[in-house]
């Protein structure tokens, strides 16, 4: 899953290993499994669109079955990716007060990070995110000639976040449960169980409570026009703290481990 604060971090392509190959869907209301993967027009079904969801947010498990919080932000890359443009924006303004030159600087390093994407070939999509997201906040900051401007897009990311998030808890499709399901094998089949509904509830709002503590945290450093204080509190609470929030939301929702019962016990 990634990290919705202006630059969008790559997320590590899923590997086949940790993921079940066939996710077997699951009636909405109901809890039964469906009768194919498909509609009989031959629509996706649910569990398709699920899947894919969980498939392309780049959540990754570990070796040892735990979430691997560094390949789910896209690794390395994905946080140079995500850091460097706003860092040299701050960087620059701070020190110049130029907008122009702070803002070719962003754009300029966004658009190395996705040419090197192209070179290796990756999902042309994927390689445009990251500089797509800059360029809009540079057109942005440069109509209103405003330094602050460059961060306003990221403010409507995170808001529309939340309220997407909100409306999956109360659809009972927390996106919590799409995203990590998968990879622990769960599927759907949650769905069908009230507690880990409500355990997935929970963890989606960990997440709304990171986007809400930058929205918190950042509007008055917005509105006080102050550029340096900014960039850097959306850098400490960029992709660290998106992390920490999804570590935490991954622990809550740990299904419950089933005690083995002695076999001289049983019967």
């Amino acid at each position: 899953m990634t990290d919705p604060q202006g630059n969008v971090p790559h997320g590590a392509v899923p590997q086949g290993a940790d993921r079940p190959e066939a996710p077997r869907a699951v009636n909405a209301t109901a809890g039964e499994p469906e009768t194919g993967a498909a509609g009989s027009a031959g629509q996706p079904s649910l569990g398709d669109v699920a899947g894919a969801y969980a498939a392309k947010a780049g959540v990754e498990r570990g070796d040892d079955g735990q979430i691997d919080v560094l390949k789910s932000v896209g690794g390395v890359r994905g946080l140079a990716e995500a850091i460097v443009p706003g860092l040299l924006f701050t960087l620059i303004f701070t020190l110049t007060s130029g907008l122009y030159v702070s803002l070719a600087a962003a754009v300029a390093s966004a658009a190395v990070f996705s040419a090197a994407n192209l070179v290796q070939k990756r999902p042309l999509m994927q390689s445009l995110t990251g500089v797509i997201g800059v360029v809009i906040c540079a057109v942005v900051a440069l109509r209103s000639g405003s330094g602050t401007e460059f961060f306003l897009p990221g403010f409507f990311l995170n808001a529309a976040y939340i309220l997407a998030f909100i409306v999956s808890i109360l659809v009972r499709w927390p996106v919590a449960g799409l995203l990590f399901g998968f990879i622990r094998g769960e599927n759907l089949e949650w769905r069908s169980d009230r507690k880990r509904i409500r355990v997935y509830a929970l963890a989606t709002w960990i997440i709304i409570a990171v986007f809400a503590l930058r929205l918190g945290v950042q509007l008055p450093l917005y509105l006080a026009d102050n550029v340096a204080a900014l960039g850097t509190m959306r850098l400490a609470m960029g992709v660290p703290l998106y992390a920490l929030g999804l570590w935490l939301a991954w622990m809550v929702s740990r299904p419950l481990a089933v005690p083995d019962v002695p076999a001289e016990s049983r019967g």
